[in-house]
């Protein structure tokens, strides 16, 4: 006959069934944590070597303007359509809030504040995200994989100076333009949608909308946005740079880049918004 407790006399106490089920969970946990910092350590080191070699000469004027062209250009229409659409949206939600509270000729001023604010910064960000995050993320990808960044490196040519940096610097001077293109669209279907229901001209949208209004609601939540900028490139040329794995690897980095990227766009609102409020009371 076997002693239940054999295991306990001899020193070794029998391990709690609940211990044996949580030990995967536990080591899973602990792996992401672990893949998570190095994760952030390697961004890190990445964003050193490509400061490191924007400030070093020669600079690479024509490709900063080519990525000036690819970025700004070329993402304006979704940006100002995107920015319509909230002004749409805005006007309509606040006219129906308002006049429930007796409060209609505040409506200028709602859509005003509510898209120069927030709402444009943030779409013009996520927006760009999917776009630019997805767009250079596949294409330094896929010149990862079919060994282009290594022959540029052979041709004794820093691919941060070319590549990386260019689009970084790229993304942090069009986002605040492109973030200003959508607040003017979103402004102009606002006043349209109200003009819909209950006519009213331009300049008296924009004089009520405004009124009270200063540089300090206005500016820094749109220069925020080069933050904004500065995340999505760093993240996108990161990403598409260190990928492997051949096409798999490419759709793996077009996708992170979009996802990582709108994650920390948000998180930084979080964090910007709070700064905001406390340096312009």
């Amino acid at each position: 006959m076997i002693d239940e407790n054999a295991g306990t006399a001899a020193g070794t106490p029998t391990p709690w069934p609940g211990l044996i089920l949580m030990s995967p969970a536990v080591t899973s946990c602990k792996n992401l944590i672990v893949g998570f910092l190095e994760w952030f350590g390697e961004l890190g080191m990445f964003f050193w070597q490509v400061l490191r070699a924007a400030v070093t000469p020669p600079f690479e004027f024509r490709e900063v303007y080519r990525q000036l062209d690819e970025i700004g250009s070329k993402s304006l229409p979704v940006v100002a359509l995107a920015g319509g659409a909230i002004g749409v949206i805005l006007s309509l939600e606040a006219r129906q809030s308002l006049t429930r509270f007796g409060a209609k000729s505040m409506l200028p001023a709602a859509v005003v504040f509510a898209i120069m604010d927030e709402t444009g910064p943030i779409i013009t960000a996520l927006v760009a995200s999917g776009r630019l995050g997805a767009g250079i993320g596949a294409e330094l990808a896929s010149m990862k994989v079919t060994e282009q960044i290594d022959a540029i490196e052979a041709s004794a040519v820093n691919p941060y100076r070319l590549l990386a940096a260019p689009r970084i610097l790229a993304c942090i001077l069009m986002l605040p333009l492109l973030t200003l293109a959508a607040d003017f669209s979103g402004l102009v279907m606002g006043w349209v949608t109200q003009t819909m229901a209950e006519p009213v001209s331009f300049y008296r949208f924009i004089h009520l909308g405004f009124k009270g209004a200063t540089f300090h609601d206005l500016l820094p939540p749109t220069f925020k946005t080069a933050i904004f900028g500065l995340i999505i490139g760093l993240i996108a040329c990161f990403q598409g740079m260190r990928t492997q794995g051949g096409a798999e690897g490419v759709g793996r980095a077009a996708t992170s880049s979009v996802v990582l990227s709108s994650l920390f766009v948000i998180v930084a609102d979080v964090v910007l918004v709070k700064a905001i409020l406390i340096l312009f009371p």
